[in-house]
């Protein structure tokens, strides 16, 4: 039997990593980290001044409240997973208690 691909298969299960996606955390922060140097140097990178990002913050924040219950249902999702999160947590760790 050929296992070779079993975790593959696991691995992309709703997904196809590939290239960029499919290097190590460290690997993708080296290369972003070097694309922001570059174009620093180059002098074409965008620094907010203070007034550019009150006014991003302000756009932000009245595109939220015109849909309040859009953003109410996504709070709703997150609360729910956090709970399952933690139910799972202590079924965990009523386990291994038992065990020991």
């Amino acid at each position: 039997m050929n296992n070779s691909n079993v975790g593959t298969q696991q691995h992309a299960s709703k997904t196809s990593h590939r290239g960029f996606a499919a290097m190590d955390p460290e690997k993708q922060r080296a290369i972003a980290s070097k694309g922001g140097q570059a174009a620093h140097a180059k002098g074409t990178a965008h620094q907010f001044d203070s007034e550019e990002a009150r006014a991003a913050g302000r756009k932000g924040g009245m595109a939220v409240s015109r849909d309040s219950r859009h953003m109410a249902e996504i709070g709703r999702k997150g609360g729910e997973a956090a709970h399952q999160n933690r139910k799972k947590r202590q079924a965990q760790q009523h386990q291994s208690d038992d065990q020991q």
